[in-house]
């Protein structure tokens, strides 16, 4: 029996400011995320069964990522916990997450990984996460290099 990884891509809006950044973002500013997660396993050899072969269905790839990464984070606003007036902002909008590092996307990218590598089904691991904040602009991240 082979190993397979089996990719799920996923979109969300989201935006963020990078607190004492020398640059454009240091403003509140959005992204338009295209998010692949990775998954590695066997594949299901349950003779007759209507999923064997398959390592994972792409819809409970989607309901797990759905529910922990895209519906929390779409179309919030993330900030880093000592940003300016981020309480008031907190209080005045909803979805603000505050996190307790700069929320770039290698941060970001670190964070989904830990959320997901918590959640994964039973029999798979989590391979990579491929996180783009623009459509030429990404980061990678691979549980091989993060052991």
């Amino acid at each position: 029996m082979s190993i397979i990884r089996i990719t799920k891509e996923f979109t969300f809006e989201g935006a963020h400011a990078l607190k004492g950044y020398d640059g454009k973002c240091r403003h509140i500013h959005g992204h338009s995320y295209r998010l692949f997660v990775t998954f590695r396993g066997k594949t299901s050899q349950i003779k007759n069964h209507p999923k064997s072969g398959m390592v994972i269905d792409f819809t409970e790839i989607k309901k797990l990522v759905n529910e922990l990464i895209i519906e929390p984070f779409d179309h919030a606003l993330i900030l880093r916990d000592d940003s300016p007036l981020t309480n008031e902002i907190k209080d005045a909008y909803c979805n603000v997450h505050i996190v307790e590092f700069q929320p770039t996307c290698e941060n970001l990218t670190e964070y989904f990984a830990k959320i997901l590598k918590e959640h994964q089904p039973a029999g798979l691991e989590l391979f990579s996460i491929k996180l783009h904040e623009t459509a030429t602009s990404f980061v990678e991240w691979f549980a091989s290099d993060n052991q």
